[in-house]
């Protein structure tokens, strides 16, 4: 299998997030043809169609940044039933202008996170109507759905097997899915 680069999007801006907690336990589990990178979205400006003729260049330097990458891994927290605003505004920005996405046809998978029971179900699968229409191939299954995040980490150290053994299955099958997908 070829090295393929995998952006990783934590739709979580809070310093001792769950969801990059989660994401960075993934990346080191990701077998060796899976270069991965964690993508800043924290200091992206709000999106704006107004800016499209003159983009910021933070949204230039974004969208060429995300084009380098085979795929993303998506990682999320659930805010209301959905993905947190910084998530679904780096969604915006990067698929702009119209036509010129950055996201379109990248394999992609995602893992939501949360510390209640039902695992950012929801935020889950908002997430995924939105990589529909971005035209990014998501990967079906496994699904991955952590719940009761907050007891399973030592500082930064996931200390539950059972789970880290399920984000193993789901690294290695989205490495799989990549492979397949991948330009």
């Amino acid at each position: 299998m070829a090295t393929r680069k995998i952006a990783v999007i934590v739709g979580s801006l809070r310093k001792e997030s769950f969801s990059r907690k989660v994401a960075k336990t993934m990346m080191l589990l990701a077998p060796s043809q899976l270069e991965m990178e964690i993508i800043e979205i924290g200091n992206l400006p709000l999106y704006n169609q107004d800016d499209d003729d003159n983009p910021p260049p933070v949204y230039t330097e974004f969208r060429s940044t995300i084009k380098k990458y085979d795929g993303v891994l998506w990682v999320t927290p659930e805010y209301n039933r959905s993905v947190p605003g910084v998530l679904k505004n780096a969604i915006d920005v990067g698929s702009r202008p119209y036509g010129q996405s950055a996201w379109s046809g990248k394999p992609c998978g995602v893992v939501s996170v949360s510390p209640g029971a039902i695992a950012a179900f929801g935020a889950n699968h908002h997430l995924r109507q939105s990589l529909v229409f971005l035209n990014m191939p998501a990967m079906q299954q496994p699904e991955a759905y952590v719940g009761n995040v907050g007891n399973q980490f030592d500082g930064d150290t996931l200390n539950n097997e059972s789970t880290k053994k399920f984000l193993q299955g789901f690294v290695d099958a989205f490495a799989t899915w990549v492979e397949r997908h991948a330009d």
